[in-house]
């Protein structure tokens, strides 16, 4: 664990609300970086690494302390549905360089998180064995590379998401975990699998676990997500919320959040007491600019 992120944990744990960055796979679509079919925008660090760099690169600028690499689509299961597991390290390895180059030119402060997910776009789920596996074979890539913690993103069911964690133990890096959450027939809170989410909290207690976010979940849902996480959870909690709605794979820009509405979103999280807060799918580059210079500009 190096002195950084050591430093980062302990202005968090002090009170200090940092800022991350914004989505990254649908800003490379927004930019006009084609899909891989079934791996999403998971291509940017071979098909357009200069656009990726560049997006790492704005996000580090306007003070991000934190940014995610692009990988959730870099799984080896979801490269194998996509035809595309040849570049398994390649995609991997390359996605942690790119990020790493745009910080250290835009701001040697933010730190590099290796983004991990066990999401499908094909319903295709590997068994648990096979899934352990392959996540331990992503982290040791981000791992030799030189991230500074692993990001667990969009943990939808609690059974897979204890899998992934046991896949990245014993690398010596800290863990983040990514709960994402809808509201099911009753109004209940819940993962998107149904699964309730204070269940989902409890079994990450004593797992050595950093900090929890609230991620890629409807914007008006968050409160009452952070409702059950404030209750539930006595470490460090994030947010980073979705706007927009999937049509395929294709994200639905005309119906994003404003940068301007996201930031008064941001704000009452921030006195909430949210340690962290950042964007997923459709918050742009646009939306961090704004939210850094009117919810951060007076705390860096």
């Amino acid at each position: 664990m190096n002195k950084r992120y050591t430093k980062l944990i302990k202005e968090m744990h002090l009170g200090k609300c940092i800022m991350i960055d914004g989505a990254t796979g649908t800003e490379l679509e927004r930019r006009g970086v084609p899909q891989i079919p079934n791996a999403w925008n998971g291509g940017g660090a071979l098909s357009y690494p200069d656009i990726l760099e560049e997006v790492h690169r704005e996000y580090s600028a306007l003070g991000a302390k934190i940014v995610i690499t692009n990988t959730f689509a870099t799984g080896k299961h979801t490269l194998k549905d996509a035809h595309q597991i040849h570049n398994f390290e390649k995609l991997n390895s390359q996605s942690v360089l790119i990020a790493k180059r745009a910080c250290k030119t835009a701001n040697k402060n933010s730190l590099i998180a290796g983004g991990i997910s066990y999401w499908t776009f094909t319903k295709n789920k590997p068994s648990l064995k096979i899934l352990k596996s392959n996540v331990r074979d992503q982290a040791l890539i981000f791992k030799n590379n030189g991230v500074d913690l692993l990001i667990l993103e969009m943990m939808e069911d609690i059974e897979r998401m204890m899998v992934t964690i046991e896949g990245t133990k014993n690398l010596n890096l800290p863990i983040w975990v990514g709960l994402s959450c809808k509201k099911d027939s009753s109004g209940k809170i819940v993962l998107l699998s149904g699964e309730p989410l204070e269940k989902a909290i409890d079994n990450l207690k004593n797992k050595n676990i950093d900090l929890i976010n609230i991620m890629h979940t409807e914007i008006p849902l968050i409160n009452s997500c952070l409702d059950i996480a404030q209750n539930k959870w006595k470490g460090l909690i994030g947010v980073y919320a979705h706007s927009g709605v999937m049509e395929k794979t294709k994200w639905t820009f005309a119906e994003v959040i404003s940068p301007k509405d996201y930031s008064k979103c941001v704000q009452e999280w921030i006195e909430r007491g949210v340690n962290l807060v950042g964007g997923c799918c459709g918050i742009t580059t646009e939306h961090m600019k704004y939210i850094s210079e009117h919810n951060f500009s007076k705390t860096r």
